[in-house]
């Protein structure tokens, strides 16, 4: 029982940030109806930048979380104002165009950075990274669950500006309804460009909390991005609850996976729940919870 705790506990705390890293995706899903297939890299772009402030001027990564967010903000609002927007209006025989310039943008970060870093592994250690304490008889790493809080309370900080501010009640009316919100007299264009740049940042700030606990490498970004692809699809596209739900259970089946199978074949797990909703719950969590 002891190992079963430590594991679901272990899975529980990184599922969590898993979940943050996956809403914002499921943010631009909601409201652009497109995959960003460069989240994964703007994951790896703000760990790079989290590692930067760590090796050059010292700065602890949760405090460096808060440097590499307003830059990843900033590209990701580039990226959509002068990349994606100018695909919106244009027809195609592709209607997917926007879903591959995602991908052609996550190459092309992907080999910048490999450019400027090699790819090399690095990592980041910290005073904290090999502390931990007892909850019963579970252990629980300090990194991990330090992550875990600062996850959650990112959560609850969106959900209230989701949901109490004049910004965040237009970019969910954009995604309920675009035409409809424009008709309302929202700036629609505006609203994307800033969800754009709310996804990226969302992405850093995951990245950032994960940067104590895995090696940092240019590939890395395709890892997040499978696995926030993954969470959408679990806790149904576009469902903010949903996304939490599913980081949350995709961090405890490769949990128990790990434990009870192999490590080598703790992803392979995520992709079997992949295909198992795909076939089986097409809907994802988010038609559970509407069910109720």
């Amino acid at each position: 029982m002891v190992l079963l705790g430590q594991a679901v506990v272990s899975g529980i705390l990184l599922g969590g940030m898993y979940a943050l890293i996956a809403m914002g995706m499921t943010l631009v899903m909601g409201v652009m109806k497109i995959i960003n297939l460069a989240h994964g890299a703007l994951v790896m772009v703000g760990m790079y930048a989290t590692y930067i402030c760590f090796q050059q001027w010292g700065i602890d990564p949760y405090l460096g979380m808060f440097v590499a967010m307003p830059l990843l903000f900033l590209l990701g609002c580039l990226i959509q104002r002068f990349m994606i927007n100018r695909l919106l209006h244009v027809e195609s025989i592709l209607p997917e165009n926007q879903v591959l310039l995602t991908v052609g943008v996550m190459l092309v970060l992907t080999e910048l950075v490999r450019l400027v870093f090699r790819s090399d592994y690095r990592s980041v250690a910290t005073a904290y990274s090999g502390k931990t304490f007892f909850l019963g008889g579970v252990s629980v790493n300090v990194p991990m669950a330090v992550g875990f809080l600062i996850a959650m309370g990112f959560t609850y900080a969106l959900h209230l500006f989701l949901t109490r501010t004049d910004l965040g009640r237009s970019i969910r009316a954009t995604a309920q309804d675009r035409e409809a919100a424009l008709y309302m007299g929202v700036n629609a264009p505006r609203v994307t460009v800033i969800t754009f740049g709310l996804g990226a940042a969302l992405a850093a700030a995951g990245g950032s909390l994960l940067l104590p606990l895995f090696y940092l490498w240019p590939d890395i970004g395709h890892l997040f991005t499978a696995k926030s692809f993954i969470i959408t699809i679990l806790g149904g596209m576009g469902s903010m609850p949903g996304a939490l739900l599913g980081g949350l259970a995709l961090g405890v089946a490769e949990s128990l996976g790990a434990t009870y199978i192999s490590m080598g074949y703790k992803d392979v797990v995520g992709l079997v729940i992949f295909l198992l909703v795909l076939l089986f719950l097409p809907g994802g969590l988010k038609s559970l919870l509407a069910r109720r």
